[in-house]
């Protein structure tokens, strides 16, 4: 990284997360992966300190750790990931254009707390658009998570990875770092909660100074206190998923400025068709079939320009001709130059 790019990171790190995060984010992005005894001497604070700082980064996934083969636990700072904070209110503004208010608070609420249950950013949720609404309003608990669902099935959140279940002895010693892993099936499966409810307003300080409502609220809740239905099951935004959004509304503009509007709807729709099919490295789309967006594969990169070509050699519907163009025939459409690079820029 340059020094520029390393003195971004560590602004960043102390703006939001405070000076000793920022020492121990900027000493791990400037040395590389480093065991938890040479931060702590090297930084000069505290062991609790650095082990704090740590687990904010881990929480916010700007730090990583690995095992490493003699036994020692190594912790490296993801510098990318930490440029990223800038892109923050886009990836906001994004989720406030697709899905409203709701998926608006949603992605904001994972982004302030890193990961969260289902059930707690629900809650959280529809407490502070109950805020928002009229007195005797209240938003239900039900509608949020319809848009968690909505926000999971698009991709644009996904599960955090787990530690496995599996037998263990009981004499077995720990490992010294959990090794985290996820199935691919479940990463975005959404679970079945029965969350019955609606948000919460906040208490008035004439309720709060009395003790009557919120200690008689603590004492209910002390009593019954029992872990959510979810408890365990983590949830982060997919913030690749958005920058695929971001490229796909590039290539929207690109194919609009070439050849024309209708053109570009076409392509947007042939996007919006395979987007959570595609991986946001591929090269080119899923592709599809003439009853579903009339046989046409994008090729993002690697061409000059925009060009449109039959797939098939020849086309019997256009007489034989290759370049018949036919509607019902395979078509790939080529668009060269749109690469999806990483930048400090939101």
């Amino acid at each position: 990284m340059t020094q520029a790019e390393i003195k971004l990171c560590s602004l960043l790190l102390r703006e939001h997360f405070g000076e000793i995060v920022e020492k121990v984010g900027t000493y791990l992005v400037r040395t590389g992966s480093q065991p938890l005894r040479a931060v702590c001497a090297d930084t000069g604070l505290a062991l609790d300190q650095v082990r704090k700082a740590l687990c904010v980064l881990i929480q916010h996934n700007l730090a990583v750790y690995q095992l490493q083969k003699r036994g020692c636990v190594e912790y490296e700072a993801q510098s990318r990931r930490v440029l990223r904070v800038l892109r923050y209110p886009r990836y906001i503004y994004t989720a406030k254009a697709l899905y409203g208010d709701t998926g608006e608070l949603l992605v904001e609420e994972l982004l302030l707390n890193g990961k969260m249950t289902l059930s707690a950013v629900v809650r959280k949720v529809a407490d502070r658009l109950t805020e928002t609404m009229e007195d005797g309003k209240a938003m239900d608990y039900a509608d949020v998570w319809s848009t968690f669902v909505r926000l999971a099935d698009t991709h644009f959140v996904q599960r955090c990875p787990q530690v496995p279940e599996g037998p263990q002895g009981p004499d077995a010693p720990p490992p010294p770092a959990p090794t985290l892993v996820i199935n691919e099936k479940d990463m975005y499966a959404v679970p079945r909660l029965s969350l019955v409810g609606k948000g919460k307003r906040r208490r008035s300080c004439d309720e709060e100074e009395s003790g009557g409502p919120r200690a008689k609220r603590q004492r209910s809740e002390a009593g019954g206190a029992e872990p959510p239905p979810d408890d365990g099951i983590y949830w982060q935004v997919n913030t690749e998923r958005f920058h695929q959004h971001f490229r796909d509304q590039a290539i929207v503009s690109a194919v609009a400025n070439r050849m024309d509007q209708p053109s570009s709807e076409i392509v947007r729709t042939m996007l919006r068709m395979s987007e959570v099919t595609t991986p946001p490295g591929a090269a080119h789309t899923q592709p599809l079939s003439s009853h579903e967006g009339g046989g046409v594969r994008l090729s993002v990169g690697g061409g000059r320009g925009v060009s449109v070509r039959p797939a098939a050699p020849a086309c019997p519907a256009a007489g034989g001709q290759a370049g018949g163009g036919c509607a019902s025939c395979g078509v790939r459409v080529s668009l060269g130059g749109v690469r999806q690079e990483e930048s400090v820029c939101p």
